[in-house]
């Protein structure tokens, strides 16, 4: 092949971090009391467990919805904070990411890597290759860093484009175009690797990059958005990388 790969873009959740079949409203549940529980063991004014899960239930329901409609994402830290103000809970900014990390821990702990992907990124490097995140999410930055962080990653993706920070999201060109600009990279010489054919190959796609599912039940066996290449496992990614750049 004539292209050569040199840079490597990643989708994060259930692509470089697994997380497999969530139940979402279980997994609000869970992180709701585990939030609440926060601001009663310090004495704030908080409601009832009741009314706080609800009222957080509510706002983040409303927030996706407006997303899918204006294709702008939102940061859930900012939603949070206006919930606590409503319901006279003033918060500083530690105490308010804090609040967001307990809401994410429940998802955190079904967290898994596959073993060996430091290692193979840790190549990738060596052999010249930029890494670099580009997720979906509304969960903030710096709660996704300290999950990078537990699974020793962080330092070896040092460029990390998440939606909620820059308000564009998957498949619109402006979030690739950001990451590829920040990694000082050509879109022909870069490979998306994601599990969304909807957000992820069809954007990379759009932006010719050489996409990648990532499929490990091979339920998008038949889709519209036709990647470059598939893979079940994330290991069978450097076999990959070899046929461009040899």
């Amino acid at each position: 092949m004539a292209k050569r790969i040199k840079a490597i873009f990643f989708d994060l959740g259930d692509t470089l971090v697994d997380f497999g079949k969530v139940n979402v409203i279980t997994m609000f549940h869970r992180g709701a009391k585990l939030a609440h529980d926060y601001l009663l063991e310090r004495g704030l004014p908080a409601p009832s467990f009741r009314a706080y899960h609800r009222r957080n239930l509510m706002a983040i329901r409303m927030h996706v919805v407006l997303s899918a409609i204006s294709r702008r994402e939102f940061n859930s830290r900012d939603i949070m904070a206006k919930v606590c103000r409503k319901m006279n809970l003033e918060l500083t900014h530690e105490q308010l990411l804090e609040l967001c990390r307990l809401w994410y821990e429940p998802l955190r702990q079904r967290a898994s890597v596959e073993p060996g992907t430091r290692e193979m990124l840790q190549r990738f490097l060596d052999d010249g290759i930029k890494l670099v995140i580009v997720s979906n999410t509304f969960i903030p930055g710096e709660v996704l860093d300290q999950h990078l962080q537990t699974e020793n990653l962080l330092d070896i993706l040092p460029i990390r484009i998440y939606s909620c920070n820059t308000k564009f999201k998957k498949p619109n060109r402006k979030i690739f175009q950001m990451a590829l600009d920040e990694a000082q990279a050509e879109p022909q010489n870069t490979m998306f690797v994601g599990d969304t054919p909807r957000t992820d190959i069809s954007g990379s796609n759009k932006m010719g990059m050489v996409s990648v599912l990532k499929d490990p039940v091979k339920r998008y066996s038949s889709t519209r958005y036709k990647p470059a290449h598939r893979i079940q496992r994330i290991m069978e990614l450097p076999d990959i990388v070899r046929k461009y750049n040899g």
